[in-house]
Parts: structure tokens; sequence; C-alpha cells
């Protein structure tokens, strides 16, 4: 591991323990939530998840908050916690689900339309105009994702076709992106030949048409470039805090 990753894994669990919400553990849990929640529409803005996560308040404003994106920011904070506390287990169907689970406990409005929750879909779901894997197949589809990739050097171009398969896939009802970029992130700190980075809002379009390349073409060279370029974004902000 290089000595970046292994500083930034002991900043995160130092700073979470001592509840420290000035050091790079606040900084990455703001950034990711923000811009994650923002690829899927969030309305909340930067300021607003700094201070949901700082003190579980939100500033006084003119405009409604929504409730979902509330809970979700708050979702996708525990998620990443979870992440942390298990970095050190293999990815397999049971954590991935345990993250959707922590990501959408607190979503009401998930609940009250049915939707599964830290378990895969019951119905079927498209991504725009793209059919993904049916119900009843997902189980099966995320084995062979994860056999696959357990047998994969892991290097940015492994995570960028694991990302595609995974969001082709699709396998829960809602919170797929989230979950996925979550897996990407952790992953990104497991391995040598991987730099963490962030999947940025500013790069939403190049990220939805490198996903786009693969589904139809097979081809990853858009995602794994952008990441990359993520990677590099990521570093220079962490150095801050060094």
């Amino acid at each position: 591991m290089s000595e970046f990753k292994k500083w930034l894994i002991d900043r995160f669990i130092i700073e979470r323990k001592k509840f420290d919400r000035s050091g790079v553990y606040a900084y990455t849990q703001r950034v990711m939530a923000y811009n994650s929640n923002k690829i899927e529409g969030s309305t909340l803005t930067p300021e607003q998840t700094a201070s949901l996560f700082d003190n579980g308040t939100l500033p006084r404003s003119d405009d409604y908050y929504r409730a979902k994106d509330v809970e979700e920011m708050n979702g996708h904070f525990l998620m990443f916690n979870y992440m942390l506390d298990t970095l050190e287990e293999d990815l397999s169907q049971e954590l991935i689900k345990q993250f959707h689970y922590e990501l959408k406990s607190g979503v009401f409005e998930d609940r009250a339309n049915g939707y599964a929750i830290g378990d895969y879909k019951q119905r079927p779901n498209m991504v725009g105009m793209y059919k993904t894997v049916l119900p009843k197949n997902v189980a099966e589809e995320m084995e062979k994702l994860l056999a696959w990739y357990a047998a994969q050097p892991k290097n940015m171009e492994t995570l960028a076709k694991f990302h595609a398969r995974y969001e082709s896939i699709h396998p829960f009802q809602d919170g797929n992106g989230r979950t996925g970029r979550m897996i990407l992130f952790r992953e990104s700190l497991k391995y040598e030949e991987v730099d963490p980075f962030i999947i940025l809002d500013d790069d939403r379009t190049v990220y939805i048409e490198a996903l786009k390349e693969f589904r139809e073409n097979g081809t990853v060279s858009q995602l794994t470039e952008l990441l990359q370029k993520e990677a590099e974004i990521y570093y220079k902000q962490c150095e801050y805090f060094m």
C-alpha cells in the first residue's frame, strides 16, 4: 500500500473516532456525499451538505428542503462509515447489499414505494433507454461479476470495467450509482495499483457518456481516463491536509 493511502486510511479512522470535522475524513465525507448524490439529482448544496454532516442541521432557507435528499445524504454518510468498518473484508454480494441498506434504510419515499432495502430489486428497471438485468437474474449476474473481478489484476481499467458492468446489471431498485461509486472508492483504497478518487458532478456528462460507451461498445477507455483524472484531483485536495 502506498504511503499516501496508508496515511489516508489512518486519518479516516483517527478523525472519525475523535469526531473531528476539520480534517481529511470530513472533507472526503462531504465531497463524496455531495457529488454522488448530486449526480443523481439531489438539490442540496455543498454548504448544506457540510452543515448536515458537521452538526446534523440545515441552514435556514427560503426554499423547501426535499426530505429524500436529506435522508439520502445522511444515508451516504453512514454508508461511508460502514465501508471503513469493513475495509478488510472481501467484496461480496452481502457486503454490497449492506452498503445499500446503510444508504437507503432511512428513506421514507423508497419504503413507501415498496422498494427492497438492502436487497436486490424486485421490479425491472431501465437506465434511460437501456434495459438492465431482470430481477430473477441479478444474483447470478452479480456472482459472475464478483468472480470475474476477483481473478483480475487490480488496476484502474479493471475498476472501470467492474463499475460499468455493475451499473449495467443495476442490481437495486434505486441507489445503484451511489453504491457503485462507494465500491469504487473502497477498492481504490485497497489496492496498490489504483489511486483513490471521487467522481465529481462537474464531470457528470463525461461519466454518463463513458457508461454509454460501455453499453454500446463494451469498452471503458473513456471511463478509465476519467477515473485517473479524478484521482489526480482528489490527491491534490488531500495534500492540503498532509
